[in-house]
């Protein structure tokens, strides 16, 4: 089955085309960074704009990549939530519509199952069950997936994701969004005796996380100096510590918790080798394997959704002509995907 993925949740435009005979063939994308840097975040009606203009032309892209013609297109899979409204639609319509033009099935799939299922399509994968850890600009989670399409989500944050805190504290230091990488740029050259910010819900016995308050708590710290490129460094080498400190935090305690030994770290956060490489640290010491999709599969992007489109098509699960799209949409509701 050959499958067309399209991603179109947020501020990436991503198209990938999945050969489940010969594996991802294909995967492209368009990214808005830097039509959203002038506002230091995404504005959701930008990026649906940007998604119709680049959609069309990466879908004739990726099929001029592989050599395949749209009739080679057994299947459409589109991103059908959680995301921006606006986003969602333009890739759930173009979707739709391709797949109606060429008397094809289609699905929509959740954005999140996509990411979890990622690193799927690397040539070292994890065996069923694992923890997966996954962070990003919207989200901070912890789930417990014990197959495809059986998620229980053991903990999430309370109020900012950890990239979204990332990117409102490099705001406060004068660094461009996106406010991860930019943070972890500068942090390198950062010393680690001068700060040290705290851990935030280290001592809750919760799978929960919280970031606003590391947040607040180093943006008042840097009030109280004058911004040099010295402070500004030692600033970011603190907050980035106490961020992927209690990433790590938590996921100690749910790999205690569960027992597994396989640990998947997902999303666009993902991509921080600090996080790598404590990660790595941590599964060493319990005797475990950490698996890191790769750095282009970390950020959103068509590969994920035609894979797990893939593994729900080919069980025989098809869309009626009317379609939605969920901008918020429980992962615990997904039906099982029979291996």
């Amino acid at each position: 089955m050959v499958v067309l993925g399209i991603e179109t949740s947020c501020d990436d435009t991503g198209v990938a085309v999945y050969d489940s005979a010969k594996g991802l063939l294909t995967n492209r994308f368009s990214s808005q960074i830097e039509i959203h840097r002038l506002y230091g975040g995404v504005v959701p009606e930008l990026a649906a704009r940007d998604h119709i203009r680049k959609v069309i032309p990466l879908v004739m892209s990726v099929l001029e990549d592989c050599g395949l013609e749209a009739s080679d297109i057994d299947s459409v899979a589109y991103t059908a939530g959680p995301g921006l409204v606006g986003a969602l639609l333009v890739g759930a319509t173009v979707g739709r519509s391709l797949a109606m033009a060429l008397s094809i099935p289609s699905i929509g799939v959740h954005h999140m199952e996509g990411h979890l299922l990622s690193p799927m399509l690397e040539n070292e994968f994890p065996e069923y069950p694992f923890l997966s850890l996954l962070v990003s600009g919207g989200h901070s989670m912890l789930v417990d997936v014990r197959s495809p399409g059986c998620y229980r989500l053991l903990g999430q944050t309370r109020d900012d994701a950890v990239g979204e805190a990332f990117d409102k504290f490099a705001k406060v230091l004068g660094l461009p969004y996106p406010g991860g990488p930019s943070i972890e740029k500068i942090a390198k050259f950062g010393s680690k005796r001068r700060f040290r910010f705290p851990r935030p819900m280290a001592r809750h016995k919760s799978f929960d996380f919280s970031f606003s308050g590391l947040k607040t708590h180093a943006s008042l710290e840097a009030a109280k100096h004058a911004m040099d490129e010295e402070t500004r460094c030692d600033l970011a080498f603190a907050f980035q510590e106490a961020a992927v400190g209690a990433l790590i935090i938590k996921c100690k305690f749910a790999l205690e918790h569960t027992g597994y030994r396989s640990l998947v770290v997902a999303g666009g956060v993902g991509a921080n080798q600090l996080l790598r490489k404590q990660i790595q640290e941590l599964m060493h010491s319990l005797n475990g394997k950490a698996y890191f999709p790769s750095l282009q599969l970390c950020t959103d992007n068509g590969a994920m959704i035609a894979y797990a489109g893939f593994l729900r098509l080919r069980t025989g699960n098809r869309e009626s002509l009317s379609y939605e799209v969920w901008p918020r949409w429980s992962l615990e509701s997904l039906p099982p995907i029979p291996l």
